[in-house]
This record gives C-alpha cells, structure tokens and sequence, in this order.
C-alpha cells in the first residue's frame, strides 16, 4: 500500500502543473521532461519478456527515473523489487509499497545509516557493504531501530570504484556481517560498470565475462569458508544479455532500458525505444542557426551530446545553461515558436533535473508524476 505522504506529493505536483494535462505533447510549456508511457510500456515488457528467457532474474536499477510509477509498472511486469542508489530512493520506493528493495550503494553517512534502520524496521531492505567498520554502523543503527538489515558484499571486478579488493576481505566483511545479531549475510554483489562504455560489443562480452568471473571467483571462495551467497547481483542495462546469461547469476540491476537515452542506444541489442525526450522552444533563428530553451540545466549531456529527435540535419553545436543552438546547412525547418523534442544525452542526469514527468499516451499528457527524490538531499 502506497504511503499517503506520496500521493500529497503527487496531488502536489498535480495541482501545480493541472494546465498542462490535456496538451499535445508539443504544446506543453518548456523546457519540459516528457515520458511517452506508451513507449515506456513496451520497453518494460520487452525486458520481461527477455528475463522469461534467461536464467537470472531482474531487479531494475531506479536511479534513472526515480519514479514510485515506473517502478511499480517494472515490479508488476515481473521484476523481483527494485535497486536504488541512494537510501532517500529506497525510502520512497519501499513506501510505494515495492516489498524488495536493494540500496546497491555503501551507506555511511551518520544521518542516512539512521534513515536506512528505521526504513528497515518497517521495510525489508538490503544494503552493500565492503567494510567491516561499516557492518558495525548498520548492526548498531539497526539495534537502536529494533531492526534487520540484509547485506551483500560489494567486490570490485574492475571498476576501481567501490568494494572490496580480495577474497580475503570479502571473506572477513562477510563473516563480520554473519556474526551479528541485526544483520544477514545474503550474498554478493559486482557491478561491470566500467564495460559498459565499452562501444565494441565483442571487447564488452570479454570485458564482461572477465569481470563476472572475478565476481564469482568470490562467491565460491566464501562458499567454502562456509558462507554461501544465496543473492549474487550485477549488471546493468548494457550487460544484462550477458551477465544476464550466466546461471551462477542470480539478478541483474538493469535499468535505463525502461526509458532509454543515446548513451545506452548505441550499446543495447535492439528493441527498447526512447521513451524520454526534453521539449524545447526555439527562442531565437537567425540564418541557418536556431536556439533552444534547453540548456545544461534541462538535458544531461554525459557521454553522448543530446540531439534532435525525429528531425533530421541538424547539428548541436554546444548547450550552454539556458539554450541549445543547433545549426542546418540550409533552411531550419524550424521557425520562431515551434518547438521540438531533444533525446537525453544520459537517462539519469537528464531526469534529476525536473521535477516531473509530464506523462504522455498517444501524443497527449494525461497525467504528471513527481521525480522523487531528485538532487542529493532527502525526498519532498
């Protein structure tokens, strides 16, 4: 059952935007954060439909969309519960009423180890750790709380980011987590992030078979220190097709498939759809140059420059805070008022950026879904 302090948000927001419900999806006032529902839901059962097929199951990674909505349409699709990066994201997801929620991310921060134990005296959560001193945080947090905390050791397979370096420290943060009385070892987990950028699809399926390896190189050493790992969780929407595909697996955190953006388009084998663009209005046209109300403060522009959707021969030259300005070697075949839609660079920071969706089915907004939480702070 959803949280009422949810729907206040959502009415909130609701209120707010009520004058653009009932628009075209090209009338809406911009710059403006459209996600065509339509396409969202084929995009979310086509990943269903592959996870059917595969021996892993799908815990979709959230931090793209941030939304109860999507998560919940992802959950329903088949989708065992959900992976957050933050612990603000676990609390709004698990008051959505999503019953399986992974924080696939450290908590140490004092205030948000507080948070985590008292969303997890009323939610089950699980949480990645890779330091002793850091299971001595959450036992004594969820002590205080009167609560259980499930953990997976995180290890490093080759991004050099977070996680343990070693079976040895794997083995030492796993027993430490066994031995207390709040917390339950449930397994592993480690994130090919760094294969993911990987544009040649054979040297991503070596770098990601490697990198899996390592993982489970690890899990079969706790194993026979007596530890084994029920949960072994990696992934992600560029590697899911082959992280996805090996057995010893047991969930893939993908999750930019269910909107897509041009930096997962160009890696993902085909068959997602972009279902999130960023509506602008040219402001300015002079020769061949037309200006965009959308700037670095309404697009992410990490990894790929956001262009043009579904108009043809034009190049962005730059995006600067407020405005895109995009050349055409002849006639813009955009004037003075129009407007037009510009795919998102990279998913996550483009939707951090918004407030809202502005949910669209068949071409008209029906409904506005709140981006909550978004920045790095508590939820609304």
């Amino acid at each position: 059952m959803t949280d009422p302090s949810l729907e206040a948000i959502r009415q909130q927001y609701r209120e707010r935007y009520h004058d653009q419900l009932g628009r075209g999806r090209s009338e809406v006032t911009t710059p403006a954060l459209l996600l065509d529902l339509d396409v969202a839901r084929r995009n979310i059962a086509t990943m269903a439909a592959r996870f059917r097929e595969l021996p892993t199951e799908l815990r979709p990674h959230i931090k793209v969309h941030k939304s109860p909505e999507l998560s919940l349409l992802q959950v329903q699709a088949g989708a065992i519960g959900v992976a957050c990066a933050t612990v603000w994201e676990a609390s709004v997801m698990a008051k959505a009423g999503i019953a399986d929620v992974l924080i696939a991310n450290q908590v140490v921060q004092p205030d948000k180890v507080e948070a985590l134990a008292a969303l997890a005296a009323e939610h089950h959560l699980t949480v990645a750790v890779d330091d002793v001193r850091n299971v001595d945080q959450l036992e004594a947090a969820a002590a205080r709380h009167g609560a259980a905390i499930d953990v997976l050791v995180e290890i490093d397979v080759g991004m050099g980011r977070c996680g343990v370096r070693s079976n040895e420290e794997a083995l030492q943060v796993a027993g430490h987590a066994a031995a207390s009385s709040r917390l339950r070892f449930c397994g592993m987990q480690g994130y090919e992030g760094h294969c993911m950028l990987e544009p040649d699809p054979e040297v991503r399926l070596r770098a990601t078979t490697a990198a899996n390896a390592r993982l489970l190189e690890a899990v079969d050493y706790l194993a026979a220190h007596g530890l084994p790992s029920p949960i072994v969780s990696g992934g992600g929407t560029g590697t899911y097709y082959i992280t996805g595909a090996n057995p010893a697996m047991t969930e893939i955190q993908a999750g930019s498939y269910a909107l897509m953006d041009c930096f997962h388009g160009v890696l993902v084998p085909g068959g997602f759809e972009f279902a999130l663009t960023v509506l602008g209005t040219v402001v300015s046209a002079k020769g061949g140059t037309v200006v965009l109300d959308v700037g670095r403060k309404a697009v992410g522009i990490d990894f790929v420059i956001p262009p043009l959707a579904h108009i043809e021969g034009g190049e962005v030259r730059y995006y600067a805070e407020e405005h895109c300005l995009i050349d055409f070697a002849g006639a813009p075949p955009l004037a003075l008022g129009d407007t037009a839609e510009l795919l998102a660079g990279y998913g996550p920071t483009t939707v951090n950026l918004h407030d809202v969706f502005h949910v669209v089915e068949r071409g008209v907004v029906t409904d506005i879904w709140p981006v909550t939480p978004r920045g790095a702070g508590r939820p609304n």
